[in-house]
């Protein structure tokens, strides 16, 4: 009678851990599904073995992504091309890996490959967009854009900002006019063309000089943006000159969020950190690179750091976080 119950206790035992590690597989899937942005791919043509070991791999791939491991998740993805060699979404997932470790040009020539095998893919033009933003190439960063418009037009107010960062003031004009015609403006952009309409905007080029003298003297004469970006660079450190120039750039260079940003660093080490705040406001409506959102969200957390408000301190060191991760 005892061995009978023992037996029956062990086969509940034995039942109740198969129902968890089915139950674990199933939010674990759950949770794959939501990391992979719909790449997971369903092989065809594999034997089971293979196709089990490639989702294998595939599946560690994305959770060591999720956790920031980038350099293990691609190491998976060689595993999984070794399987099957070609296929879109690896060379997809290879693309973000290699951008999240900031290696621009293999991001690049992977999403090249996924995009010659389905070109109209939107998630992967965006992902494209995102890589020339990081290059600072928005000639290609904004006929890319065009693409994904043909696929989906509400996304022209991307390619406003687009404009917008490469100084192509008439053009985002043009674009911004037609959106609010047909009530797709956002607040956010009328907000923009309302800054931009009352500013005086300049387009000009000019050599790139290396010492601040020498900067400041050619933006004496000729005000590039290029040259004003170089002397705020080298004045990180000399608050005042920061404040000086920062300000001129923002007159103008109004749609430019790095100039919001360097004249609220030079207010936050003054200690002004009302007038900081202000500006980090006016200035994050044009931000539209996440490498300059999360710097803006640091400099709002000193500033709130300064204003002894702790809440707000932590609210965007987490947002900074969270867009970094």
């Amino acid at each position: 009678m005892y061995s009978r119950k023992k037996i029956d206790k062990n086969n509940k035992s034995h039942f109740t851990k198969i129902k968890l590690s089915l139950l674990s597989l199933f939010f674990m899937l759950i949770s794959v599904n939501v990391l992979s942005q719909d790449s997971i791919p369903e092989k065809e043509d594999l034997t089971e073995e293979a196709e089990l070991k490639f989702q294998h791999y595939f599946f560690k791939a994305l959770s060591e992504k999720s956790i920031g491991n980038h350099q293990k998740a691609i190491e998976n993805l060689e595993n999984c091309n070794q399987i099957l060699t070609n296929d879109v979404a690896v060379f997809f997932e290879f693309s973000k890996n290699y951008l999240l470790l900031n290696n621009t040009l293999l991001a690049k020539e992977y999403i090249n490959r996924a995009l010659a095998k389905d070109e109209n893919n939107l998630w992967m033009l965006k992902h494209l967009v995102k890589i020339n933003q990081e290059e600072k190439n928005y000639t290609e960063a904004i006929e890319n854009q065009k693409k994904i418009i043909e696929i989906n037009p509400k996304e022209k107010e991307f390619l406003v900002r687009l404009y917008l960062y490469d100084r192509q003031y008439q053009k985002a004009f043009s674009l911004m006019n037609s959106l609010e015609k047909d009530n797709m403006l956002s607040a956010r952009l009328r907000r923009i063309k309302y800054t931009l309409e009352n500013t005086k905007l300049t387009e000009n080029k000019v050599d790139n000089p290396t010492d601040i003298t020498g900067l400041i003297n050619q933006f004496k004469t000729d005000k590039s943006y290029k040259v004003l970006e170089q002397i705020l660079n080298l004045s990180a450190d000399k608050p005042s000159e920061l404040l000086k120039f920062s300000e001129e750039g923002i007159l103008l260079f109004p749609a430019q969020p790095f100039v919001y940003l360097m004249k609220a660093k030079a207010l936050n080490y003054q200690k002004n950190y009302k007038n900081a705040l202000s500006t980090l406001q006016n200035g994050i409506d044009f931000v539209i690179e996440d490498k300059m959102e999360v710097d803006f969200y640091n400099e709002f957390a000193k500033t709130y750091k300064g204003l002894g408000n702790v809440k707000e301190e932590n609210k965007y060191l987490q947002k900074a976080n969270k867009l970094k991760s």
